[in-house]
């Protein structure tokens, strides 16, 4: 029993020994193998860049049917999603009131007609008496006074009857262009306000073969978007389907919300004319629309997510590791510096060799090169300098790229790769 218990507590830290031993081991094994990363070639790729904004359906041309008179609305012809010709009697409103106006004016015209034919009866004998020195010059005088005052009287009554016939007509409301009645806001027996200024609104036509699509486009985008960019256009409603379009209007005066406030937000209305429109379409429905604004065929290219940012001294910091220990210890007797240092765009591309050293087989080096984008598609940018075709970018994951990959640094590449270049 005593021997067993001996036994024991020799073997309690002979094993504990060959663990540490062995995650020591580990550790360094890991380490030496090096910061696993994704990666890609660098090839040429068509960059299509493209400007995403969101709105609604409206018909191109859409008119609002209004009343300039006053009245009950007696009958409306029409109901909603009926197609309407030009001239087609829509909506009727009481004319109790006007016309009456209308008779007394046409009453007016016969009876100052009538007034000016025996005026002129009379003026035509006394020139004719005159003629034959029968009649005195001031009784032809007297007469053609008279027929000019009737003819006065008889103009007068002709306009009183246009404007009457006018008045009269509004009575009755007739579409001025074809299209589709798509809404219609009041009822038979409802009062119709009307006026030369803001009146209500009884009924809206509009040509639903001409749809366009209006955005609202932030202020950083809309300087890139000329008129007639073609548009990609997916409408909620007809889901996995694109519809084609091109920029027909970009305001010029802008829409803010949220004015004077953090959160303000500055954007520009822009309306896409749509190529083909579908069938059933309305007046309303949700919109996202891709205008596309440039297009690079065959250039170099990078993905978004290999593009991060590094300070401009990235080359001196060649242990990454070391670096932070130190801030870790917080050293009080290192100088310190208050010299702001600026970040600047990077990538990594890997290299089998790195300050004369060479990396082992399944190893790379991560070299950190300065770069110069352009456009961006959605998901890669083309490179106007920095890198070269062919050359092997780090991808990912993002937490290696955005801290802890450096200039120099031992990495081992993902085996989707390795399969990939196979």
């Amino acid at each position: 029993m005593l021997k067993k218990m001996k036994m024991k507590k020799v073997w309690i830290p002979t094993v504990l020994i060959l663990i540490i031993t062995l995650g020591y081991l580990f550790s360094d094994f890991s380490e030496e193998e090096g910061i696993r990363v994704d990666a890609e070639l660098i090839e040429l790729r068509e960059i299509i860049s493209k400007v995403n904004a969101s709105g609604k359906i409206q018909p191109e041309e859409a008119v609002q049917i209004t009343s300039t008179i006053t009245g009950w609305i007696t009958d409306i012809t029409v109901i909603e999603g009926d197609t309407v010709a030009p001239g087609q009697h829509l909506i009727s409103i009481d004319e109790k009131q006007i016309r009456p106006r209308y008779n007394n004016a046409l009453s007016q015209v016969k009876s100052s007609e009538a007034n000016l034919q025996r005026v002129k009866s009379q003026r035509d004998r006394t020139e004719s008496l005159f003629s034959q020195n029968l009649s005195s010059k001031q009784e032809l005088e007297q007469v053609e006074a008279s027929y000019q005052i009737a003819l006065s009287q008889a103009e007068q009554a002709n306009a009183n009857l246009l404007s009457a016939e006018d008045e009269l007509s509004k009575t009755r409301l007739t579409a001025p262009k074809y299209g589709v009645v798509t809404s219609i806001t009041k009822e038979e027996g409802e009062m119709a306000v009307g006026g030369m200024f803001n009146p209500g609104v009884l009924m809206t036509i509009a040509d639903l073969g001409r749809m366009e699509v209006e955005v609202d486009v932030n202020e950083n985008d809309v300087v890139n978007i000329e008129i007639g960019d073609s548009s990609e256009i997916e409408i909620d409603a007809y889901p996995d389907t694109i519809f084609y379009g091109v920029v027909s209007e970009i305001a010029h005066t802008a829409q803010a919300t949220n004015m004077g406030m953090q959160n303000q937000v500055t954007n520009f209305k822009v309306k896409i004319r749509m190529i083909s429109v579908p069938d059933k379409i309305r007046p309303g429905m949700s919109s996202t629309v891709n205008i596309i604004t440039e297009v690079l065929e065959n250039v170099i290219s990078i993905p978004i997510q290999s593009l991060t940012s590094r300070p401009e001294n990235f080359a001196e910091e060649k242990n990454h590791k070391d670096k932070n220990q130190k801030e870790k210890k917080g050293n009080a007797s290192e100088e310190t510096t208050f010299k702001r240092i600026e970040p600047i765009d990077v990538i990594f591309i890997l290299k089998d060799e790195f300050e004369d050293k060479k990396a082992p087989s399944i190893n790379k080096y991560a070299i950190a090169l300065p770069i110069d984008v352009g456009i961006s598609s959605e998901n890669y940018y083309s490179v106007k300098s920095g890198v070269g075709i062919g050359e092997t970018i780090v991808t990912g994951g993002y937490k290696v790229l955005s801290k802890e990959l450096y200039h120099g640094a031992l990495v081992l590449v993902n085996d989707n790769f390795l399969e990939a270049d196979k």
